[in-house]
């Protein structure tokens, strides 16, 4: 067959004989959407193979100071009393915006402010606050610092590093209840927005006006603006948009002794001083809380195209990221890895039927996104007609309309739901050189299965270790999908994996920051001199101590 001939296989066959959403049988079909809230990484399918926003089926939940008793309550902290109640009962006007577990038992209310979705880490809080504004939010740090209460703020809950729910009783401070759509600027393309507003529905007020939101995540249904900023989050569009450090004009941020930084600027250019919103993107809460964003969001491609394809090795995904970022270029939206192992699961979790035909070593989706259709069609054939003449590429599938694209990226965004079918997952998102992206996966997959922890049956923790993540810019999600969570995994894997990627130069953080996970590592991607300036940072906005305690540096 000649490429002429491959190309029109390659878009006609496996579409049209309908292979990409097959029947189903055995394991319940776990449904996902392109465009809703299945996960980069939360909510894993219940009993009943919904994702219902549920955490992961691993049952019992340790506290977080029985895991880490190394990590002592900070002795400065008051202990949280009536009277401190009372006050945020006051200013807040109780009902809903007080979760008050002090006066009385409201540890059923507490426990999705105190756990994270992974079900691995857990608090000891007694209280939640959720002002309502930024002015409410300035009198809460207010009385919060001068009273040195330690405070944990918490978006949607949706990060992996436990950075978001508190170790002992510091306070949850909601910014859910912050959550209105400021401002847009059509022409300039400029949004502002209270940090409450989850992603999705941001995303769908501006797909009504012809634009975008510069990020997208898998738990966009569930994740928050401010969290996102708060965390740095990359997610599937960081390769066509870049990072939240280039896109966010402006913040307003509400720092600890109850200041409000009012830099919620529209402007592209404004170059006056020090950029301090920088610090706060990817500060994780830890010196101010953010409650406005400011940010450009660039208008909404009318042509979108994806292909899902099969390669049999590592180095014909290089070699197909290469071809693509050369010959689609600025069309070129998305360019997702994902490895045999990982889909073999999603197979196994949902028995949904495979969009390609047989078994392969590694898998990429290729999504391209432009103003003109017929342009498009033709830069990707071009490439599809290369990439399969060359035999780089040795099976795959285009899809021809919208519900076929879910399709298939319900094959990358079902990966992490699945993992936790059989109970935990360990998550590593690091950021490694491209050439040596995915040899840290089978490193670890070698050094589990030596240690005699992968198998098939129960007495093994480990069910398997896969990798999947964003080609375009360097990052790897290495996931251990575990029966359940085992001291001696995590002795294996811990500094195994972060020595592994000091070695070459890699990030042990590439998009959930560090949290109270990554904290002793930190030093494994920065250099003394760097976490000696952050921490004079951290001791200038927040000299107290308040502000997300136990974590970050």
């Amino acid at each position: 067959m000649n490429s002429r001939s491959c190309i029109a296989a390659f878009r006609q066959y496996r579409i049209a004989s309908g292979r990409v959403c097959g029947p189903t049988r055995g394991f319940p079909l776990v449904q996902w959407a392109r465009y809703s809230s299945a996960s980069t990484e939360p909510f894993q399918p219940d009993s009943e193979g919904e994702t219902t926003g549920a955490p992961s089926p691993q049952k019992h939940i340790k506290f977080t100071s029985e895991l880490y008793p190394n990590i002592k309550r900070d002795t400065r902290f008051s202990q949280l009393d009536s009277r401190h109640v009372q006050y945020f009962k006051d200013l807040l006007g109780g009902g809903s915006a007080v979760i008050d577990g002090v006066s009385v038992d409201a540890s059923a209310d507490l426990e999705p402010f105190n756990s994270d979705w992974m079900r691995k880490y857990k608090g000891h809080t007694k209280l939640v606050i959720k002002p309502g504004s930024t002015e409410e939010m300035s009198k809460a740090l207010k009385y919060c610092n001068d009273n040195m209460l330690a405070v944990v703020p918490q978006g949607g809950n949706s990060g992996l590093v436990g950075g978001s729910v508190p170790v002992y009783d510091e306070i949850v401070v909601s910014t859910s209840r912050i959550n209105k759509i400021r401002s847009f600027d059509p022409i300039a393309g400029t949004l502002v927005v209270d940090a409450g507003c989850i992603l999705e529905s941001v995303d769908q007020f501006l797909a009504d006006k012809g634009h975008i939101f510069p990020l997208d995540l898998g738990a966009k249904g569930s994740c928050q603006i401010g969290g996102n900023v708060a965390t740095n989050a990359g997610g599937l569009r960081l390769l066509r948009y870049g990072s939240l450090h280039g896109n966010v004009l402006g913040l307003e941020v509400v720092l600890p002794d109850g200041t409000v930084m009012d830099d919620l600027t529209t402007l592209r250019k404004n170059n006056t001083g020090y950029d301090l919103k920088q610090l706060f993107i990817g500060g994780e809460g830890t010196l101010g809380i953010i409650t406005g964003v400011s940010i450009l969001c660039p208008q909404r491609s009318k042509a979108v195209n994806v292909a899902f394809f099969a390669l049999e090795s590592f180095e014909k995904v290089q070699d197909a990221y290469r071809e693509a970022k050369h010959q689609l270029s600025e069309i070129l939206s998305a360019f997702e890895l994902m490895d045999g192992r990982s889909q073999d699961l999603v197979h196994d979790v949902t028995n949904k039927q495979r969009p390609l035909e047989g078994e392969h070593p590694f898998y990429c989706l290729i999504e391209t996104s432009g103003s003109n259709a017929e342009h498009d069609k033709e830069k990707l054939d071009h490439f599809l007609e290369h990439v399969m003449s060359e035999d780089i590429v040795s099976d795959g599938t285009l899809a021809d309309n919208e519900s076929q694209m879910q399709a298939l990226w319900s094959w990358r965004e079902g990966i992490p739901e699945c993992l936790g079918h059989w109970g935990g997952v360990y998550k590593y998102d690091v950021s490694i050189p491209l050439s040596d992206l995915y040899e840290l996966v089978e490193d670890t997959r070698a050094r589990l299965s030596s240690a005699g922890l992968v198998g098939d049956t129960n007495e093994h923790p480990v069910v398997a270790v896969v990798g999947y993540g964003h080609m375009g810019d360097s990052n790897l999600h290495l996931n251990v999908a575990t029966r359940r969570f085992d001291k001696a995994v995590e002795e294996q894997l811990e500094p195994f994996v972060y020595e592994w990627i000091a070695k070459r130069s890699g990030s042990i953080s590439a998009e959930h920051g560090l949290g109270l996970q990554k904290k002793p590592y930190i030093g494994y991607s920065r250099s003394e001199t760097m976490i000696r300036l952050m921490k004079q940072v951290k001791n200038l906005f927040d000299p107290r101590g308040i502000m997300n305690p136990y974590k970050y540096i």
